[in-house]
């Protein structure tokens, strides 16, 4: 388990999210499974943990236990599956680590990371059609434009959409080292790698329509929540950030405050934490993947 992805904040995720050892509770992002095995450990016998997972190599992680269920699923469609499984009064807390998992980056084949010559692949379901490559080698300038500049806030965006649109002319970007030579004169000698992580974010995040995902998986899970019922979410980046901040703040990701008849404000969550909770040093020299982490908590209303 710790070879395949190593989880973050897991003892401040857990602690804030459990109420009653007795629940029932999601892991949203099951990976690797180390949030779910620590839930678990904290849970009486009657407690249960439903968790989910669109990349079917996390599967192969499931933990031996009665009291989990493990579901092959995007987690956009949590309320659908809580609702399936009986639980129409809802469940007692929700746990959702955003990052890519370790396997996922360090599987080359994959093609997530510019580390390796690969594929340009990046998807988290296999079964997904849309690749990188047919992203970067279908989409028009303004539209890499646009990917690059909203998910990766990439410097230069309209000159580096200009370069991938030159380069896939002689031939088709269908490999990681394919995609870097085509944008080489535009990464830095120095922080090269941060460039690239950039780069490479923004596509990851257009293949697997993260953002969409994320919005609605923050609907679906509140929706699934008893009152009182906890929102734990792990987020990596300034974007995902936003939204779940926006979100637990207002009840959509826009951060629009929506009121009532009587103009009283009608978000269904309340804040537990008013800053987001960050890992130690101890944590980040153990886990170098762990140093944007962000972990955000929230109370059904």
């Amino acid at each position: 388990m710790p070879e395949y992805h190593i989880p973050v904040l897991l003892d401040e995720s857990v602690t804030a999210l459990i109420g009653d050892v007795c629940g029932t509770y999601a892991d949203a992002t099951f990976g690797g499974g180390g949030h779910t095995s620590e839930i678990l450990s904290r849970l009486s016998p009657e407690g249960r943990v439903i968790a989910f997972d669109r990349d079917a190599d996390a599967l192969h992680n499931k933990v031996e236990d009665s009291r989990l269920t493990l579901i092959h699923s995007d987690f956009r469609f949590i309320h659908n599956h809580i609702l399936h499984l009986g639980y129409k009064d809802g469940i007692d807390g929700v746990l959702a680590d955003l990052g890519v998992s370790s396997h996922q980056f360090d599987t080359a084949e994959r093609g997530f990371s510019f580390r390796y010559d690969a594929p340009l692949d990046m998807r988290m379901n296999k079964k997904a059609t849309t690749t990188a490559a047919d992203i970067v080698n279908t989409r028009s300038e303004d539209e890499l434009e646009r990917i690059f500049r909203l998910y990766g806030e990439v410097e230069g965006s309209r000159r580096m959409a200009r370069m991938i649109c030159a380069a896939r002319e002689s031939a088709p970007i269908t490999t990681t080292t394919a995609l870097d030579k085509a944008i080489e004169g535009m990464v830095p000698k120095f922080a090269g790698h941060k460039f690239l992580a950039k780069v490479y974010q923004a596509l990851r995040i257009e293949v697997n329509h993260e953002m969409r995902s994320l919005e609605k998986f923050l609907e679906g899970a509140t929706a699934s929540l008893k009152p009182g019922g906890r929102l734990a979410v792990i987020t990596y980046h300034s974007l995902e950030d936003r939204m779940v901040k926006n979100f637990f703040r207002s009840g959509n990701v826009e951060g629009e405050m929506k009121k009532d008849l009587y103009g009283r404000a009608s978000a269904p969550l309340r804040a537990v934490n008013r800053k987001p909770v960050v890992p130690q040093e101890s944590e980040i020299s153990a886990n170098t993947r762990a140093r944007s982490a962000k972990l955000r908590v929230a109370e059904k209303i």
